[in-house]
């Protein structure tokens, strides 16, 4: 019989979560690679609750409030487990039967409490099946990853064959059937995949090393898909009657007149009424009339951008966007007919010595460009240039627990901000967000 594998994209704990076009896309690919072979594979996405708000694809997650770890005792917010009952998983185990293994994948670094839940109920019931974790934590964070109970394995990086090798260890063997894998959309194993929205990659890495991102280190480099392929998984999916499509991308408008002008042309010229949203901040220092006409008659209705900063030093650092590429952006895009509410930009707070003057600058500065302010907040990422800064100085250990590099504990704990100065900026934000030009 061939080998069965369950994949499970697990709860997120945290103290806020919002479903802003997000699907496991990482777990699409294991199902695409799988494909490959004589195996059989089914997904549980334990976030797909298949409720969306009348926002083009986005929605709010179930929420149910849970006990604060002890050390988190501290923050003043609730601490909550986000996405479908804890029944949904151990119905759907005695529903998929048996498996031969069980990958499980890891995105945000702080997100582990909810892969330990998940492991725990699955070992109640499969107490011998391998459980293999992937993913962006994993990779990040493989000492931790590997530390967790019950996980008897984990994969980091890229997917590639070393896989075979990793599942060789559990003496599974795949015998292939085909060179090339099938799209996941065209999967069965996907069949319940929620398809009002769909997740578009059009290519991985970033050409810029800013130092709060682990883009680089994750990627090695810059690698893009042929714009053919792109457009025509659009329109296979819009055949489907997807209407909604989030980009994932990095670097999506990086090299532009050879990647993202093509796919927008094509898509243009096919005219199909489909709306694509940038939930990633886009490089603004690409944005030119052309592309910003482009953009929106394709149908982009949702845009971030990224600045993070209006700090010259910390812009050069960088040399991924400055103060004068985001308004000649955003002037393109007034011009092509964007408005306020579709255009947001990214400004951090609580990078390492930054103060709140810094983060109100911004503020004005992006307010005065006529686009919503949209602040995040900072969290330390392994192996980049800030978290060797931030080790170094002793500000945190390399061996914090991941928890405490939460964006919402670490402005709480480290940024020595005052809290009322910086419940009063985000005030600010709020009310310029909801007034009209």
């Amino acid at each position: 019989m061939p080998p069965r594998f369950l994949l499970i994209n697990p709860w997120v704990y945290d103290f806020a979560a919002v479903d802003l076009w997000a699907r496991p896309l990482g777990l699409y690919r294991v199902a695409e690679y799988l494909s490959r072979f004589d195996a059989r594979s089914h997904l549980l996405d334990l976030m797909d609750v298949h409720v969306r708000e009348k926002t083009h694809g986005r929605g709010k997650y179930p929420r149910t409030v849970v006990p604060k770890p002890e050390f988190l005792a501290g923050i003043p917010r609730h601490f909550a487990r986000y996405g479908r009952p804890e029944t949904s998983l151990t119905e759907a185990l005695r529903a998929a039967g048996p498996f031969d293994a069980l990958l499980i994948t890891g995105i945000m670094t702080y997100w582990y409490p909810g892969i330990v839940r998940t492991v725990d109920i699955v070992r109640r019931s499969h107490p011998r099946v391998p459980i293999i974790l992937g993913g962006v934590y994993p990779t990040l964070w493989q000492e931790h990853a590997s530390s967790l109970p019950g996980v008897d394995a984990v994969f980091t990086g890229i997917l590639d064959d070393r896989f075979l090798s990793l599942l060789g260890r559990f003496d599974i063997r795949l015998d292939p059937v085909r060179d090339d894998p099938l799209p996941w959309y065209d999967l069965s194993s996907l069949s319940s995949v929620s398809l009002t929205a769909a997740p578009l990659m059009t290519g991985l890495g970033c050409p810029f090393q800013c130092p709060y991102c682990a883009v680089g280190p994750l990627t090695g480099g810059v690698y893009r898909r042929d714009p053919d392929s792109v457009v025509n998984e659009v329109l296979h999916l819009a055949s489907r009657g997807v209407r909604d499509f989030a980009f994932y991308d990095d670097a999506l408008l990086y090299r532009p007149e050879y990647h993202i002008k093509p796919i927008l042309r094509e898509i243009e010229r096919r005219n199909r009424g489909l709306r694509f949203h940038t939930p990633n901040g886009l490089h603004a220092r690409f944005i030119d009339d052309e592309l910003a006409g482009l953009m929106r008659s394709a149908g982009f209705t949702t845009l971030r951008l990224s600045l993070e900063t209006v700090n010259e030093d910390r812009q050069r650092e960088s040399g991924k966007v400055f103060s004068r590429d985001l308004r000649k952006a955003v002037i393109s895009l007034r011009r092509a007919g964007f408005r306020k509410e579709e255009m947001g930009v990214y400004l951090m707070y609580g990078l390492p010595g930054q103060d709140l003057q810094e983060v109100s600058e911004g503020v004005d500065f992006v307010a005065g460009l006529g686009a919503r302010v949209n602040l995040t907040e900072f969290s330390p990422i392994p192996g980049t240039s800030h978290w060797r800064d931030l080790v170094s100085s002793g500000v945190i250990s390399d061996d914090i627990d991941p928890l405490m590099t939460n964006n919402t504990v670490f402005s709480v704990l480290f940024s020595g901000y005052d809290p009322e100065r910086l419940e009063a900026l985000k005030k600010r934000v709020r009310q310029f967000n909801g007034q009209e030009l």
